[in-house]
């Protein structure tokens, strides 16, 4: 089949690993590097062998680019993916899909009435360690799931992040940073989640910069940084997932699921490879899987890669923009509960992703 053709637009940290794997494919071919900074697009694009470094306004016109590869900061992301959008492209957005949920919605609305796809990071429920997951449950080798857990526990990003302020503000803190990464992994592996219940927290109105090149400068915190959600899922299951930039160290599993048989303990949904590991009542000690799918190292860019498979054979691609949608509400319905002491319902019910039954790869 003809290579669909890409565009990645955002040329900051993150687009390294994308460009790494997408380059690579044949299933997709890069056509420009786009960015604010023209200079900083077109050194990306020669680094990388994309043809040229551009403007988005160039993206939007070049009729060759068929899915907008979206990259900037999240509060462009909704700007960004409309226009694309509205330039006749589909969209594929770093996480969060958007700030608000309003601006979401918007999005797969047009989407809809225009015929475009959305697609949205995080994509590292499709590497083999969540995906070796998804075929042990799906296989019934935990029984029925009963409950599940979910930890991200930090002391924050003041000591390493060269510019750390944006996540001590409205849009991010650590369940809009990273909470996505937890909730996309528990919703591909037990489905939607129905209602959820929170409690939040800043517990420090300041934050002291020790990294470079900010070092000393003062952030005032204005969002909540040690979040905890209890979440119902559609099938039953219970869940609770706590995300913290105020905690100095913790001996906290990523994620668990436990089953009517065995407990399951996954890998960091940050990651694409493992461990796995299952305990069963049977056994004297936790007995690590052999993940079963590829894509173990640092895969970014598989949910471009599936979404460009999509649009060539007609089929769902499973990093979608309404499990995007889904996730952005319950982590706005985590902090809703905060405030308002109610236990909040999910409206979103997207369909839970396919398994991967084939390899994925970029080669």
């Amino acid at each position: 089949m003809t290579p669909i053709g890409i565009a990645i637009v955002g040329c900051g940290h993150i687009s390294d690993i994308y460009l790494q794997n997408l380059t690579r494919s044949q299933t997709v071919r890069v056509l420009a590097c786009a960015d604010l900074d023209l200079a900083r697009a077109t050194a990306t694009a020669a680094k990388y062998g994309v043809p040229h470094g551009a403007t988005l306004e160039d993206v939007l016109r070049d009729p060759s680019v068929e899915i907008v590869v979206n990259l900037t900061t999240p509060d462009a992301h909704a700007a960004v993916a409309l226009a694309a959008l509205n330039a006749g492209k589909h969209v594929y957005n770093e996480k969060p899909l958007a700030l608000g949920l309003a601006q979401a919605q918007q999005m797969l609305e047009l989407a809809a009435v225009t015929n475009l796809r959305v697609g949205c990071a995080p994509d590292t429920f499709l590497g083999g360690g969540l995906q070796t997951c998804r075929q042990l449950i799906d296989e019934g080798a935990i029984g029925t799931p009963v409950a599940a857990t979910a930890f991200m526990t930090c002391a924050g990003h003041e000591s390493w992040h060269p510019n750390p302020s944006f996540y001590y503000q409205p849009g991010a803190g650590p369940l809009f940073d990273m909470g996505p990464y937890y909730l996309t992994a528990l919703v591909n592996l037990l489905g939607p989640i129905q209602c959820v219940s929170g409690m939040a927290r800043a517990s420090f109105s300041e934050r002291t910069i020790t990294s470079q090149p900010r070092s000393g400068q003062v952030i005032q915190v204005n969002t909540p940084t040690h979040i905890s959600g209890l979440l119902e899922f559609v099938s039953g299951v219970h869940g609770m997932i706590i995300t913290s930039f105020d905690v100095q160290a913790a001996h906290l599993p990523s994620l668990e699921i436990h089953g009517s048989l065995e407990s399951l303990n996954l890998p960091d949904p940050n990651t694409f490879g493992g461990p796995v590991q299952v305990f069963a009542a049977h056994q004297p000690a936790w007995q690590e899987v052999p993940i079963a799918h590829g894509c173990t190292d640092d895969s970014r860019g598989l949910g471009v890669l599936d979404m460009a498979v999509a649009l060539q054979t007609g089929v769902a691609h499973r990093a979608s923009g309404a499990l995007a949608l889904h996730v952005l509400e319950v982590m706005h319905g985590i902090l809703e509960s905060a405030e308002s002491g109610q236990r909040i319902e999910i409206q979103s019910r997207p369909s839970r992703p396919a398994a991967l039954t084939t390899e994925m790869s970029f080669a």
